[in-house]
This record gives structure tokens, C-alpha cells and sequence, in this order.
């Protein structure tokens, strides 16, 4: 929980593992380090996230903060038949036929980004990465769904990055204003956007969800909208952001597999996953034990509180030998880092398809991009990602030569 700590946990992670799969680290709190425990924990009905009852004893006052009350009320932080209800009305939007159909609008999206890139960084000046493709990128896949005008855009990054203070294992009250005052601003914007698609419905995930509420009031309250339009904002870019920073950095740090990549796109699906393994944009998530249960050799009392890490799981070496190094050419990876079981991430195939148009594609066309200076970490644990990332993008030319494809991944797509 350090600066340090949050910055680079995998080491910390390490010293968890060698006390087992699952370490009891206060009288109701554990943590999971395990990649089979953790699996099975995320579907097992048995464990669910912290309900009002929880917050209550957890989080005294929790109801006078706009960030915990907004996104308590999302599906993100609620259980059946509640979380399958809201899950249900958002689904649509994600269902694989439209998110393949997506695919030409990423393209077009990222190649602009790059033209943009490249224009800035001409005669080898620095451009921030996040700023200028690792951000716009993702937020105007989601605003599209969404129906948010393009011009707003740029409001969201301060609101999120404020917001999801809230997503922390642990907070200050400091903090915690910063994170209200950003729930404050997204649900004042969504107030309005909800009354302006009621006075003229489009064909977006915004109006769906506000016919859902105006229909009956009984299959999405007016809390209930407001918190998931926000929630399904902000997840929509926040992790991909994240995956994308990441793993750019990644990528610039191993030259002959980024080579690889380069010259043979068609190997992104194997690349975006052991990136998310590698490096994953959510740490961790947690869950509460509705009744006594035993995982990883440890009784677990009923209103037990897990911390699931999901970046160390992902680091497990049980399941992935040599769990440290970047190999995009690893057998049967299946990160945890979109979660697993009733509340996967519902955006997964989006985020995945938008990495694997974007790093390709950066690669090919700025074969010169590298690094400026040290990429600045956000002090985060939940949310791991960069706060910038400069780098200079040469001057965009082709590629003079074929890197070659890395022993063991000649003819197959890892």
C-alpha cells in the first residue's frame, strides 16, 4: 500500500505467495494470490461483492459520498437478481456481431490518431502517448456507444481519474472528496445528456438504458441509470487506457517481439493477451463470502472480505512458468484481468479488439517510436497505469526490413 508499492507490486506480490494461495491478513480480510484460487473464487455464488449491509459495517457514512453511492449502485458493485437485471439491459450493446462491427470504426479512429501523432512530434519532439492515442482512442469507442457528442470528450479523463480514487483498497479522506467531486461532475453531465436523449431519442446505449428507466421504473431505477451510464463510461476507457499504455511500454522494451508483431498483425490476439497477463491494467478486485466456505486450505467464515489479486494471480507461477517474462508466444493464456464469472468485464471483446487494431498498427506505421524520458506512474494499485508516457514517433517511414518471427512461433498464431 506504499507509493513504492503501488508503483511496482509485483515483488510484493511474491513475498504474499510464499504464505499460500490464500493469506489471512486481519480478523474477516484475506488475500488471494492464486491463479486457481482466485478462478474459482470470481464464480463461485457463494462470493459476492460487498452489499449496503457490508458498507455499512465497512464504510460508516458511505451514503453521503457521491463516488461510493454512484458506483454502489452500478452493476459493477451489486449481486443478483440486481446485478443480473442491469447487466441485461447494457448487454446488447456488446454482443459479439456488434463489436466485430466495430472494427473499421477503431481503424479509422486509431489511424487518425496517428496522423495526429505524427504531426505533433514532427522534427522529434515529444508527444504524450496517453494524451494523443492511448486516451481519445477508447473514449470515443465508448462515447459512440454511448451517444456522446464528440466535443465532450475531453471532460472525462480529470472526472474519471478522480472518480476511480474510489476503486482503491484504501482511501483518504482527502481522496475521497477528489473522488466525490468527480462523481458530482459525471452525474450532473449524465443528468443532462438522460433529459436530452428523452426530448430527441438516437440509436445508442443511452437512450436504451433511459427507455428502460421510463418504461416501468421498476428495471432500472433513477439511481441505477445514472450510476451505470457513469460506470459504463468510465470502465469503457479507464482500463483500455491502461492496457494500452502498459503494453505499449512493453512492447518498446522487447525490440524483437515488437518486430514480430509489426511485420505479422495477425499475431495480436496471443500479443493483447500476454500483455494483460504480463502487466494488467485491474489489480484487483474484491469479494465477501455470503457463507462459511474453504479455499486454498483456509476456512473462511461467512462476511469474510477477499481481496482478489488479479495481478498476482496472473503472475502465478504454478500456472505460468516464468511468470516474469514477456512471451506472446506462451501456450493457453487466459488472464484474470477482465475478472471471471458473473461480472467479467462486459466491455472484455472491446477493449481486446481496440489493442489489437492499435498496437499493430503503431508499430507498422511509426517503425521510428521509442520512448522519451521515464514514463511516469499513477500511484495506484486497483487501476495500474501510466499519468504520461512520452515518446518521440521518428518520422513515420516504412520499415526498411523484415525483423523475422521469434523461434517456436514460425506458422502459428500464438
Amino acid at each position: 500500500m506504499s507509493p513504492s508499492g503501488r508503483v511496482n507490486p509485483y515483488p510484493t506480490y511474491e513475498q504474499l505467495r510464499a504464505h499460500g494461495p490464500v493469506v489471512q491478513a486481519g480478523p474477516v480480510f484475506y488475500l488471494v494470490t492464486d491463479y486457481a484460487e482466485a478462478d474459482a473464487i470470481l464464480r463461485d455464488p457463494r462470493f459476492g461483492v460487498m452489499d449496503d449491509h457490508l458498507r455499512d459495517q465497512f464504510l460508516p457514512g458511505w451514503r453521503e459520498s457521491p463516488a461510493v453511492l454512484s458506483i454502489s449502485r452500478s452493476m459493477l458493485r451489486t449481486n443478483p437478481p440486481d446485478h443480473s437485471r442491469m447487466r441485461r439491459l447494457a448487454a446488447g450493446a456488446f454482443t459479439p456481431r456488434r463489436i466485430a462491427a466495430m472494427r473499421d470504426v477503431v481503424v479509422a479512429q486509431a489511424d487518425e490518431l496517428i496522423d495526429g501523432m505524427l504531426a505533433r512530434g514532427r522534427d522529434g519532439a515529444a508527444v504524450d502517448f496517453l494524451a494523443e492515442f492511448a486516451y481519445p482512442l477508447p473514449v470515443g469507442v465508448i462515447c459512440a456507444l454511448l451517444g456522446v457528442p464528440a466535443a465532450d470528450r475531453p471532460l472525462f479523463r480529470r472526472w474519471a481519474t478522480d472518480l476511480t480514487g474510489v476503486l482503491e483498497p484504501e482511501i483518504t479522506p482527502e481522496e475521497l472528496a477528489v473522488a466525490d467531486r468527480g462523481a458530482g461532475e459525471l452525474r450532473d453531465y449524465f443528468t443532462e445528456l438522460v433529459a436530452a436523449r428523452r426530448r430527441a431519442p438516437a440509436d445508442d446505449l443511452t437512450t436504451a438504458l433511459v427507455q428502460a428507466h421510463d418504461s416501468d421504473g421498476v428495471r432500472l431505477s433513477g439511481d441505477e441509470l445514472l450510476a451505470n451510464l457513469i460506470v459504463l463510461l468510465v470502465a469503457g476507457f479507464e482500463t483500455t487506457t491502461n492496457l494500452l499504455g502498459n503494453g505499449l511500454v512493453v512492447l518498446l522494451d522487447h525490440p524483437r517481439e515488437a518486430a514480430a508483431l509489426r511485420d505479422h498483425p495477425e499475431f495480436a490476439p496471443g500479443y493483447v493477451d500476454e500483455l494483460l497477463r504480463y502487466d494488467s491494467p485491474v489489480q484487483l478486485t474484491s469479494r465477501v463470502s455470503t457463507v462459511p466456505a474453504r479455499h486454498g486450505g483456509v476456512d473462511l467464515p461467512a462476511e469474510s472480505w477477499l481481496i482478489v489479486m488479479l495481478g498476482a494471480a496472473n503472475r502465478d507461477p504454478r500456472r505460468y512458468p516464468e511468470p516474469a517474462r514477456f512471451d506472446p508466444w506462451r501456450p493457453q493464456v487466459h488472464p484474470l484481468s477482465f475478472g471471471a464469472g458473473p461480472h467479467y468485464c462486459l466491455g472484455a471483446a472491446l477493449a481486446r479488439l481496440e489493442a489489437q487494431v492499435a498496437f499493430p498498427m503503431l508499430l507498422r506505421r511509426l517503425p521510428g517510436l521509442a520512448l522519451a524520458g521515464t514514463p511516469e506512474r499513477r500511484i495506484r494499485l486497483t487501476l495500474r497505469g501510466y499519468a504520461t508516457l512520452p515518446v518521440t514517433v521518428g518520422d513515420g517511414a516504412a520499415p526498411v526490413a523484415d525483423c523475422g518471427t521469434p523461434a517456436g512461433a514460425t506458422g502459428v498464431t500464438p
